[in-house]
């Protein structure tokens, strides 16, 4: 087995190559360039070098710039325009670190590819199954739920039982400093997490102008800036002075409006997933199934319909709204994800 192993310059990837490599692994680093590399950039890959060097492991450059372009920015600002809220960090693990940098990690011999994600892949071949991480706090099973299932039985995640704060401390003991020592907590691209800002400059297409604010009854009651400015469930900001608080619960491109309600319309029974990605056969679900429709959120009772534009969650408690756009992730109670997909709309 030849492991390739993804790393970004930051805590966790780096430790993740030294656990391998300790483990007596056959491995070799790969570092890609998935923004035009700059001085900064330039720098990590540096600092990677330097540190890959004195474990004796080979460093692989990638440039794949373009192909993040194509493939996750260019889907980000489009999904924006047509009134969604586009999860990229989802759609960069299929599509690029386990799509076009697997691949290329294949191509210099690895059979295997190995991340930092905090995940536990358990079983091989089609039983491999994609498992909730140890660490509660920093799971990143949801991220990896469209990843095929064939790509997942070929990931390793060394870091599938560790806690965050230990990973750190193991480094601090082997007197290493990752070249990023300190963990983004924002969308890679998207300079400042200011998504307004990003869009307004990058767009290729006019972006939707001002319309309506609208009740659910059809009622206008002020002007919006642009759908793409606002957030399902935002309160501040919106501009309409009302008898109550005012949510935004909906968001329309077709005709350009803006919906919103007060805090009792924010509750949905049901959601529908397209683009569904089956990581378990469903003839092997167990009876008691759990959803999670973002990151930050606790998996909640489902029923499920399997249809034929995809899955439909039926929440058995009130849901908060979902966005569409964002990711539905289905889980058994020990934490196996089964099934992940792209929220589209909700239904009360």
């Amino acid at each position: 087995m030849k492991i390739a192993v993804a790393v970004s310059g930051g805590t966790d990837s780096l430790f993740s190559l030294i656990l391998l490599k300790e483990q007596g692994h056959d491995v070799f680093a790969v570092h890609a360039f998935f923004l035009p590399p700059d001085d900064k950039a330039h720098e990590t890959v540096a600092g990677l070098q330097s540190r890959c060097d004195a474990l004796g492991v080979p460093l692989h450059v990638l440039d794949l710039h373009k192909e993040f372009q194509q493939q996750v920015i260019d889907p980000f600002i489009a999904a924006y325009a047509t009134g969604k809220t586009p999860n990229p960090c989802a759609l960069c693990n299929p599509t690029m670190k386990f799509g076009l940098l697997f691949d290329r990690a294949k191509a210099l011999g690895a059979s295997h590819v190995a991340t930092g994600h905090y995940a536990r892949i358990q079983g091989e071949g089609a039983d491999a199954r994609l498992i909730r991480g140890t660490d509660p706090v920093k799971d990143q099973s949801y991220f990896l739920s469209l990843v095929p299932q064939e790509r997942l039985a070929k990931a390793i995640f060394p870091l599938d039982s560790w806690c965050k704060t230990d990973v750190r401390s193991e480094l601090e003991k082997r007197g290493i400093v990752p070249p990023l020592p300190s963990d983004s907590q924002e969308i890679c691209f998207v300079p400042g997490d200011d998504y307004c800002a990003f869009l307004e400059h990058r767009s290729l297409e006019p972006l939707p102008g001002p319309g309506k604010i609208i009740l659910e009854d059809g009622s206008s009651v002020g002007r919006h800036n642009g759908i793409w400015r606002y957030t399902l469930g935002q309160r501040r900001g919106i501009g309409v002075a009302w008898k109550e608080p005012l949510y935004v619960i909906a968001k329309n491109a077709e005709d350009n409006t803006l919906t919103v309600g007060p805090k009792s319309s924010l509750p949905i029974a049901c959601c529908q997933l397209r683009e569904v990605n089956i990581l378990v056969p469903q003839d092997q679900w167990p009876e008691k199934l759990y959803a999670q429709t973002h990151y930050r959120q606790k998996a909640r009772p489902v029923e499920v319909e399997l249809t034929d534009g995809g899955l439909e969650l039926r929440f058995t408690e009130a849901h908060t709204r979902p966005a569409p756009g964002q990711i539905g992730a289905l889980y058994t109670e020990d934490g196996t994800v089964l099934a992940g997909g792209v929220i589209s709309h909700s239904c009360r």
